[in-house]
């Protein structure tokens, strides 16, 4: 610790990122990253790109990106979305901490599951939130009654992270109609493994913010590339934010990689329902194993045993080269959460276990 360190800082908790390690060569399922390579597509127009052109700066609005994210969402919802509904940051966690710096003041209640993406809880406390944990059920599912009427803005991860369960669009329809004066985040960076996005409700409610990512169904984890998607009147307010802090977010190369991932909807398509197929049948290998699975619209499963625990089969798939996360949190410390992989990698991590069973 450092005397420069603020009083802030000093008592944080920084979020905790998923194990990258460097010692060996893993089956890496831990830290839901798509399996497969982005876009050929995207891979070319990289390689064509004038890499002198660097040496200037890249367009602050992001315009062209905007636009196609616009069209992209008018063409697949049949509304019309213009540019000035979309606002791209460096990765769908900074468009989230952004949300947090404009839309909510010192002291403000913001109101999200007990068990949700991790993050939340640091920004919360790095801008001087109280947060309101609502419990999800016996069965991890988010209960919508719960957060009718609250004296807070709301953000929900759908489906829900690290549970996989996903909530219907009517589901989320009736929270936000419950609270006309709140805003209501809706964090979809697991939306195209299975659930239905609230973008739909974008144009009909004007207090619907839905966010979303380039890492995990576009293959670009390490490109660093997120969205919103609001009404006007909500994006010009992270803009005013945006300028005021860092107007050159997005570098030239990640805008043209961006531009080309959405213009390439076939390999999208192909690669997510790719993903869901193995999902199924990785969830269908591990209940004849005895796990209890729940329900995943995501990219990752949520498995439990009664004979095992959670925390062992962590250090024993690891010791055997398996990566897989584990939270040793109340309520889920007896959980793994496993990404999707390939069938090859799906395929060696249910050998492992079926030797450590």
């Amino acid at each position: 610790m450092s005397k420069f360190w603020n009083d802030k800082i000093k008592e944080i908790e920084p979020y905790v990122p998923g194990e990258q390690p460097k010692d060996k060569k893993y089956v890496k399922l831990n830290t839901n990253e798509n399996p497969y390579s982005p876009s050929e597509k995207v891979v070319e127009k990289i390689k064509s790109m004038n890499l002198k052109d660097l040496k200037l700066y890249p367009d602050p609005d992001v315009s062209k990106l905007r636009e196609v994210i616009a069209d992209y969402f008018s063409k697949k919802i049949s509304e019309k979305f213009t540019k000035e509904q979309i606002f791209v940051g460096n990765g769908s966690d900074e468009v989230l901490a952004l949300i947090f710096m404009t839309f909510f003041n010192k002291g403000d209640k913001v109101y999200y599951p007990d068990i949700t993406y991790s993050f939340y809880p640091v920004y919360a406390d790095l801008f001087d939130l109280k947060e309101v944990k609502i419990p999800l059920n016996e069965n991890f599912k988010i209960e919508i009654n719960k957060y009718f009427g609250v004296d807070g803005h709301i953000i929900i991860t759908n489906p829900n992270a690290p549970t996989s369960i996903a909530l219907k669009l009517n589901e989320i329809e009736k929270i936000v109609k419950n609270n006309p004066t709140q805003l209501i985040v809706i964090d979809e960076a697991y939306v195209d493994f299975g659930a239905e996005s609230s973008v739909k409700l974008v144009n009909k409610y004007d207090n619907v913010l839905v966010v979303q990512t380039f890492s995990k169904s576009r293959s670009f984890a390490g490109m660093r590339l997120g969205y919103a998607i609001g009404s006007e009147n909500i994006i010009e307010g992270l803009n005013r934010l945006k300028f005021s802090f860092n107007s050159y977010t997005i570098d030239r190369i990640s805008i043209e990689a961006g531009i080309e991932s959405f213009k390439d909807d076939d390999y999208f398509v192909k690669t997510n329902t790719k993903i869901i197929e193995t999902r199924e049948k990785t969830v269908k290998k591990l209940k004849e194993l005895g796990f209890k699975v729940l329900n995943s619209s995501a990219n990752f499963i949520f498995i439990s045993h009664n004979k095992v625990f959670a925390g062992d089969l962590y250090k024993n798939l690891k010791d055997n080269g398996v990566l897989v996360r584990y939270f040793a949190k109340d309520r889920i410390d007896n959980y793994l959460r496993v990404t999707i992989g390939t069938d090859e990698d799906m395929e060696i991590f249910i050998e492992k276990l079926n030797k450590l069973l």
